[in-house]
């Protein structure tokens, strides 16, 4: 598409008439991903301050208290004008910018604001006027404060606040500073007047947020990207006199780039790379535009490179429009400074609000992606390096030294591109960072041998050794990291390369990742545990309990307790066609129980058996199979005994009715099968789970075949698999009745399975939080009293994850020792 009209420039920008730009069409609406992000942001405020009233409700009165009574003696004159002035401005302002909107033809915007203050006019008055009468008390009235006048949100200030959000006033400081003013002073005067509380401000900021940004993000935000005559015409004010453009394809979140063809006369004409002059209408600028509303593209993954990786991360991972031109700007002198070879800068500037160029000298060129391999030299390989090693020697960290960002011009030289995640003054980290991702880059075109010995020839074998450690794929660019997954041995195949150079090279270990995503979950779990659990043992009358326990149902939980360790061991006996000592085999089983405290319960059974599979004389694939036909037969059993013991639960009349399968059974199991049916749909999912499963369970079914032709095998393997799952039911029951409690066996069987399917799931040591949790709310809903359910889940996991720990540690010791495991 064609554009040559002076109607495509945005307000405020003028274009240049009959210059053509060749750009694809552009869209009328796009959703930004700042808007989804500030959408959520301001959810997360408005859950935050319900939980705050909830947990905090003195600290939240107090603070009223005391602005009320500090702005009781504020002049009664100023509070009076503050009154009058928020009363008329606070909707007067809004209006007034809506008017000067549409006067600059901006009224789709003004048309999407006015529906978000809509919506959120209905939203406070039905929250108002309905929820709240028809549910008192809890957080909803948490919000009030100062009477019956007072409401949790406000219907005067929560349109305004969507209206404002949603109309967008970036660049209009004045107008941004007199709406808020008016806004500020009406939740002044409603604190002054006790008709509002600090909570319920704070609330209707974030609801008022929170539609205007998801208004936008649902319906499209009114384009305020610069077309490329807008781009024109800021290159035209900086007296560069553009003829035409073109725009360059790229990938949707990177910045636009264009070429731009100038007009000149033969006295001032540019010259190419080699002082040759360009003819007139040749493409002479690469221009690349930074649009506002992309700045937040990629944030999140930003925003996690920056929080997991120590040193290796840009330092902002927001930045405004300006500091993305000045950093942009900044490191292109910087590396034209350093003698790296880099297309000239030649000027920037902002195009209306919404935009910023830099403008770069046109190099002809292909990136070192498109580059055939066997145009791919010694002599251009090493020019790389020399471009690198200079930007070493000024410190300068590239961080984005993929195949794009090496230009191959058409005169064979190489030039670095794209300086826009530079950053100078850079550390050793960010330094070796950069040498570890270019020779991933080079080798992922030429083969690590010839990247390295290329390398060392223009840096040396020093520094490629100080790179040894930085090779992992957490440092690695996204897109870089997806092709080395693709080839797993090619890190390896460098480090390898590296070594041979310099044998001697013992680089210590560079820790990059701060966290795993593992630790994370473990976190967010143990954390959720604890808000389970600790308000339960709040409530429970620990002394009275265990004064009025029957402790000799404890002695019957803790030797079935003991008895499943036994089954255990039956369990794993049963699907090895080799013969293993019962003993021993206890003792591996016990071991697991200590392993449990550092890792997840689903992993450490599995770890642990195999490797004493090996140690005892099975070769691992064999032992991987035989541990995974265990696992697969324990999970189905684990199923059928959960829909069997379900169903006999909801068809006794004794049985209580909450945990029958006709309700929560039935809605978990086929909400469980139409989320998996709905992931399975997506290919890529399907692949993945695919993947697994092969890896997980190659060679179960020969194995299984294996154990079948064996019936003592056979009635090992399934006895152990029953005894297990009875022995863990026997032990909770008895919990339940040494405090006096008393359930269906076949209710307390639902309520085990349940909760030891949560607990394996669950990436916890041993399932620690969601076992408690999910076995308690389970025994309330059985119809136990919380203290008796409480009480019975703590002496359950007591003797089944606690005390066995000690022991457990003995066995794994000894078991080391006796090179078992």
């Amino acid at each position: 598409m064609t554009q040559t009209q002076e109607e495509t420039a945005p307000p405020g920008v003028a274009a240049t008439v009959g210059v053509p730009v060749e750009e694809p069409a552009r869209p009328d609406r796009i959703r930004r991903p700042s808007d989804a992000i500030r959408f959520a942001a301001s959810v997360a405020g408005l859950v935050g301050i319900m939980l705050l009233v909830s947990f905090a409700q003195q600290t939240t009165h107090g603070l009223q208290t005391d602005i009320a009574e500090g702005t009781a003696h504020a002049p009664r004159f100023l509070l009076t004008l503050a009154t009058l002035v928020s009363s008329f401005g606070v909707l007067a302002v809004p209006v007034a910018f809506a008017v000067e909107r549409l006067f600059h033809k901006d009224g789709v915007r003004v048309a999407i604001a006015l529906l978000a203050a809509v919506i959120a006019f209905v939203l406070t008055i039905l929250l108002d006027d309905l929820v709240v009468p028809a549910a008192p008390g809890g957080v909803l009235d948490s919000l009030i404060w100062g009477g019956t006048d007072t409401a949790p949100v406000h219907t005067d200030i929560t349109p305004v606040i969507a209206f404002v959000t949603a109309v967008g006033m970036a660049g209009r400081s004045r107008w941004q500073a007199v709406t808020w003013t008016m806004i500020g002073l009406a939740a002044l005067t409603g604190l002054t007047a006790a008709t509002a509380s600090v909570a319920a401000l704070a609330a209707t900021y974030c609801l008022g947020s929170a539609i205007g940004h998801g208004t936008l993000y649902a319906v499209g935000t009114p384009n305020p990207r610069p077309p490329g005559t807008a781009v024109l015409a800021a290159l035209e004010r900086l007296g560069l006199r553009p003829t035409r453009g073109r725009q360059v394809p790229g990938a949707a979140d990177d910045p636009r780039h264009y070429t731009v063809a100038t007009a000149h006369s033969p006295g001032d004409a540019p010259a190419d790379a080699t002082g040759r002059p360009l003819p007139g209408g040749d493409w002479q600028l690469r221009v690349t535009v930074l649009d506002r509303d992309q700045q937040t593209a990629g944030l999140l993954y930003r925003v996690w490179r920056l929080v997991r990786l120590r040193g290796g991360s840009t330092r902002r991972a927001l930045r405004s429009l300006r500091r993305s031109l000045e950093q942009e700007s900044l490191m292109a002198y910087a590396m034209e400074s350093a003698g790296v070879r880099t297309p000239r800068l030649v000027a920037t500037c902002e195009v209306g609000t919404e935009a910023a160029l830099l403008a770069y000298e046109h190099v002809p060129g292909r990136p070192l992606d498109a580059v055939r391999d066997a145009e791919i030299t010694d002599e251009l390989l090493e020019d790389v390096w020399q471009q690198l090693r200079r930007l070493q020697a000024a410190r300068l960290a590239h961080r984005r030294l993929e195949g794009d960002a090496i230009l191959v011009g058409d005169d064979g030289r190489v030039r670095v591109v794209d300086p826009r995640s530079g950053e100078i003054a850079a550390g050793d980290v960010a330094l070796r960072i950069d040498l570890a991702q270019l020779l991933t880059t080079v080798a992922l075109r030429v083969g690590p041998e010839r990247a390295v010995r290329s390398a060392a020839r223009v840096l040396g074998d020093g520094p490629l050794a100080g790179a040894v450690p930085l090779l992992q794929r957490v440092a690695l660019s996204r897109s870089t990291r997806a092709a080395v997954r693709q080839d797993r041995e090619l890190l390896p195949r460098i480090r390898e390369q590296i070594l041979r150079l310099k044998p001697e090279t013992e680089a210590a270990p560079v820790r990059l990742e701060r966290f795993r995503p593992r630790t994370i979950l473990s976190i967010i779990a143990l954390t959720v545990a604890a808000y389970i659990v600790v308000p339960q043992l709040s409530s429970v009358n620990l002394p009275t309990l265990i004064s009025q326990a029957e402790w000799w149902w404890a002695a019957v939980g803790l030797a079935a307790s003991a008895v499943t360790y036994l089954a255990a061991a039956l369990m794993l006996m049963g699907f090895v066609p080799e013969r293993l000592p019962l003993g021993r085999t206890v003792l591996v089983q016990l071991a697991a129980s200590f392993v449990k405290l550092v890792a997840p319960a689903a992993v450490t059974g599995v770890a642990l058996n195999t490797r004493y599979l090996q140690r005892s004389g099975v070769r691992p694939g064999p032992a991987v199979a035989s541990v995974g036909a265990s696992q697969l037969m324990g999970m189905v059993a684990h199923i059928l005994l959960l829909i069997v013991f379900g169903f006999i639960t909801g068809s006794t009349h004794n049985a209580t009715k909450d945990l029958a399968p006709s309700r929560t059974v039935v809605i978990v199991l086929l909400g469980l099968a139409v989320l998996a049916g709905i992931a399975l749909t997506i290919p890529k999912v399907r692949r993945f789970v695919a993947a697994r499963l092969r890896g997980m369970f190659s060679g179960v079914v020969p194995r299984l075949v294996d154990v079948l032709q064996s019936p003592s095998k056979i009635v090992q393997g399934a006895g152990g698999t029953l005894l297990l799952t009875v022995g863990f039911i026997v032990c909770l029951d008895a919990c339940i009745r040494a405090f006096g409690g008393s359930l269906p066996w076949t209710a307390v069987a639902v309520v085990f399975l349940t909760g030891n399917a949560l607990g394996s799931a669950a990436p916890t040591p041993g399932g620690l939080g969601a076992v408690e949790g999910a076995l308690t709310l389970a025994l309330t809903i059985s119809g136990l009293t919380a203290d008796t359910a409480t009480s019975a889940v703590l002496l359950f996991r007591l003797l089944t994850f606690w005390l066995p720990v000690l022991p457990g540690w003995a066995a794994f010791t000894y078991l080391q020792r006796k090179e078992a495991i």
